[in-house]
């Protein structure tokens, strides 16, 4: 579609900090085309360790705790794999990433879909969690900072959870892709809760906070035995995550961290100005403290998801994603990424103005 502006992909618009793209070009060069271990190369495991003891405050062993996996995806589809029996349940507040729910039932799991509401941010509650718990309950998923809705969970609310998932021997997988991007407040991961370390998996990667999507490269880090299957999974499946991007990865961990602190500034400066220009229009819109994704209601208009972006694409060439597409719970509600430029952006706005106008005055008549 000509003249088109998407707002609907979860990709940064940043190229990979020169420093990971010419460490990758670098490995090339010198003829590191081989297989790694399959857990990952050594130097990279130790790299992570230091980062999580660094960003999350858990000391992970780097022999038996951690596994460098394609991408975070790769990890919730293994450690599903791993640890589900048939018709184990899984708990997935949504809205949400979109693999958990198919994850689980490729592993012959049950999903259990836990609805989180607008009111409360869109976080898990305490409440919400008790209600959706059965005696086939085996995992429950925290999506946080959460793509599609940018919520976070603080250290407060994460405390409301953990005696619940500890008395009821929960085990969670805890995807923490955003950590790197989160405003006001630094990431908290439930493994660093007391209790927690031991039944959490923590799945991360580099493809958001270091803006290395196509590199595919990620890991798990979570209990020995745990860790010990995934990997046979991912031995038999993969063999390995690919070479050069994890010698590239580990030059990321050790001189990057400026490089992603400028983009994470920049996510905010976006943020900032979409959450501002939601309330001079009306669109009624809590603010995100994570990821880069703001989630506007559109409830006012008695359209449902799917046809006010469908409608919003045709009139005026703007591509949003319905809420839906992340699950029931979505529904009223759009996901718009600032994972782009802010020219980009306060075209696509400004255009958003007008078809928002235009739909307020259909309704007047």
């Amino acid at each position: 579609m000509p003249d088109a502006i998407s707002l609907g992909v979860g990709e940064p618009d940043f190229d990979t900090p020169w420093r990971i793209r010419e460490e990758g070009i670098y490995s090339l060069e010198r003829g590191r085309t081989f297989y790694t271990s399959n857990s990952g190369l050594k130097e990279l495991r130790a790299e992570i360790v230091r980062y999580l003891d660094r960003k999350i405050g858990v000391a992970y062993d780097m022999n038996h705790e951690i596994l460098i996996t394609v991408g975070g995806s790769e990890a919730i589809d293994i450690m599903m794999r791993a640890m589900l029996e048939p018709g184990d349940e899984v708990l997935v507040p949504q809205p949400c990433y979109v693999s958990y729910v198919p994850c689980t039932i490729l592993a012959d799991g049950v999903p259990v879909v836990i609805p989180l509401k607008n009111e409360n941010q869109f976080k898990l509650t305490r409440d919400e969690l008790i209600s959706h718990i059965t005696d086939k309950t085996k995992i429950l998923v925290l999506p946080f900072p959460n793509n599609p809705t940018g919520s976070i969970m603080t250290r407060e609310d994460l405390e409301q959870l953990t005696d619940v998932i500890i008395e009821n021997d929960l085990y969670v997988l805890s995807d923490e892709i955003y950590a790197e991007l989160t405003y006001g407040s630094d990431h908290v991961s439930i493994a660093s809760l007391p209790g927690m370390k031991e039944r959490t998996i923590v799945v991360n990667g580099f493809s958001k906070g270091f803006a290395m999507t196509g590199w595919r490269l990620g890991y798990a880090a979570g209990p020995a035995e745990i860790m010990k299957q995934m990997t046979k999974i991912h031995q038999y499946a993969i063999m390995c995550a690919p070479t050069n991007s994890q010698y590239a990865a580990i030059e990321g961990l050790r001189n990057c961290g400026d490089e992603v602190e400028e983009m994470r500034m920049e996510y905010d400066r976006r943020r900032r100005y979409l959450v501002n220009v939601f309330k001079e229009m009306g669109l009624p819109c809590f603010e995100p403290f994570g990821a880069f994704y703001i989630f506007p209601c559109i409830k006012e208009f008695g359209m449902t998801s799917d046809e006010f972006a469908t409608r919003f694409l045709k009139e005026e060439k703007v591509a949003v994603v319905p809420g839906t597409a992340f699950g029931d719970s979505g529904e009223g509600f759009l996901r718009i990424s600032y994972a782009y430029s802010m020219d980009d952006l306060k075209e696509a706005i400004g255009r958003m103005q007008v078809f928002v106008a235009r739909l307020r005055q259909e309704k007047r008549h």
